[in-house]
């Protein structure tokens, strides 16, 4: 074979390995930016540091000892994942006591027994004696009176009516002060119901509305309490004032609130200790802890009491030492997925006249939402 031909065999050999070489590159990166690009199942966004607001780490603030912890830039926000379980959902174990009687009811006629029906199930769910008597009532004047058909659809749909009518004229809106200075929102509550996870999910909240949150580690007696919300200061990008162990909760409180006006914060979420509401000395702590939160420049709006929904008619005894003690605004019921005594909500409602503001059916933050009265009714009803 001739020399000439031989040169030309090779040099297209080489060129057609070489063009085989860029090609499997550039599918490589394509394929690397494609996994770039997609988000990893689970991953959330990091949000941009905020270096005009967050303090240095390890600042001290006040003579307390106190020291401001910021979160740490790029820490990720939390977000509320879509297509979250409606209440119906969570609400499996409430309905399903109440639905058993409600099934039961439709298919018969309207008597005193019906009524007896009603008033047991109201009661093994919860709702309480007072409560349940004063709906029933309500409900047998307009079967006497034949305001309402004598018809199990029409003694359901007066009853939903009444039920719902318990929370005319409430909002679940968490108040915000008006004036100069940061606004304070004080959670309070007994050992064991969820309020240092609750104070994380509403700061994750407020922080994606676009607040500038100050946490107060306020649980001064529990390390694992200032640890817990530290870590979800970190997942909130908020900033954290905490004391050393045993310190005034009152001072941690105070600090974090000159600390927010300092450096421009809207909103200061401060934890409590639990306590027992029947001991008399640590509710007058709690006394001292609000009049200190409500101090200028401080504007304390909302004293949030957080109760387990499991324990069913003691979280309105609860309710109301605190409501004497402390003035409680709202109510935030934890574990309301988990219990079939989801009655307790209307007890508080109606005895005590307080809003139930939030209510927790899941782990997560997006679990953590605003209570809808007629939500709350209808799931108890499908």
């Amino acid at each position: 074979m001739p020399a000439l031909a031989i040169v030309l065999i090779v040099v297209a050999v080489l060129l057609l390995a070489g063009a085989g070489l860029v090609a499997g590159s550039r599918s490589a990166r394509r394929r690397g930016s494609a996994r770039s690009l997609t988000a990893r199942p689970g991953a959330v966004e990091a949000a941009p540091a905020e270096s005009s607001f967050a303090p240095e780490v390890g600042e001290q603030a006040g003579a307390a000892g106190i020291a401001a912890a910021p979160a740490p830039p790029g820490a990720a926000t939390l977000e509320a994942a879509p297509g979250a379980p409606a209440l119906r959902e969570r609400l499996g174990r409430a309905r399903a006591l109440i639905g058993g009687y409600l099934d039961g009811i439709r298919g018969r006629g309207v008597d005193d027994a019906t009524l007896e029906q009603l008033e047991e199930a109201l009661i093994l769910a919860d709702v309480g004696i007072t409560t349940t008597t004063r709906v029933l009532d309500d409900l047998r004047s307009q079967v006497r009176s034949g305001e309402i058909e004598r018809t199990p659809e029409a003694l359901l749909a007066a009853l939903r009516a009444g039920l719902e009518a318990l929370f005319e004229g409430d909002s679940p809106d968490l108040r915000h002060g008006e004036g100069e200075g940061p606004t304070v929102w004080l959670f309070v509550g007994v050992n064991g119901v969820g309020k240092t996870t609750t104070i994380g999910k509403v700061a994750a909240r407020e922080r994606a509305a676009g607040e500038r949150v100050v946490m107060a580690a306020g649980d001064t007696f529990r390390a694992a309490a200032g640890e817990q919300l530290e870590t979800w200061a970190e997942r909130a990008s908020a900033t954290i004032i905490r004391g050393s162990e045993g310190a005034d909760p009152s001072s941690v409180i105070f600090d974090a609130v000159q600390h927010a006006a300092a450096r421009g914060a809207s909103l200061v979420l401060a934890d409590t200790a639990g306590r027992l509401h029947t001991k008399v000395n640590l509710m007058e702590e709690l006394r001292k802890v609000r009049r200190v939160a409500e101090r200028p420049p401080g504007q304390l709006t909302e004293v949030l009491l957080v109760i387990d929904a499991t324990t069913g008619q003691n979280g309105l005894v609860q309710a109301r030492q605190f409501t004497e003690a402390v003035g409680v605004t709202g109510i935030v019921l934890t574990k309301l997925d988990g219990t079939a005594k989801g009655g307790v909500v209307l007890a508080i409602r109606s005895e005590l006249g307080l809003p139930i503001k939030l209510v927790g059916v899941g782990e997560s933050v997006e679990d953590l939402v605003e209570f809808d009265a007629k939500e709350f009714v209808d799931a108890l009803f499908a």
